[in-house]
């Protein structure tokens, strides 16, 4: 009898789509954050200079500069529910 050896060719191309997934999911996760965050720092209440400062800080520090935001730029009553910081 003749058997058919298997190829190798449908588990490359199930490789090679993981593969594309996965950057596609690494690159656009962090881009759809930023947008996200740039609209929270659009609608805060800053004045303009401000929002433009903390847009290019979340822009160019793209691995820590949301991280800053989140932690210092934001308003006191919004991270503490209205509550005064002692």
């Amino acid at each position: 009898m003749y058997t058919q050896e298997p190829t190798a060719q449908p588990t490359a191309h199930r490789n090679l789509l993981v593969t594309i997934a996965l950057i596609l999911i690494c690159v656009l996760l962090p881009v759809v954050g930023h947008i996200v965050l740039t609209v929270f720092i659009a609608t805060d209440y800053m004045s303009r200079t401000e929002k433009v400062i903390w847009l290019i800080v979340v822009w160019l520090l793209w691995g820590i500069g949301p991280l800053i935001y989140l932690l210092v730029g934001q308003r006191r009553n919004r991270l503490f529910g209205g509550h005064a910081v002692l």
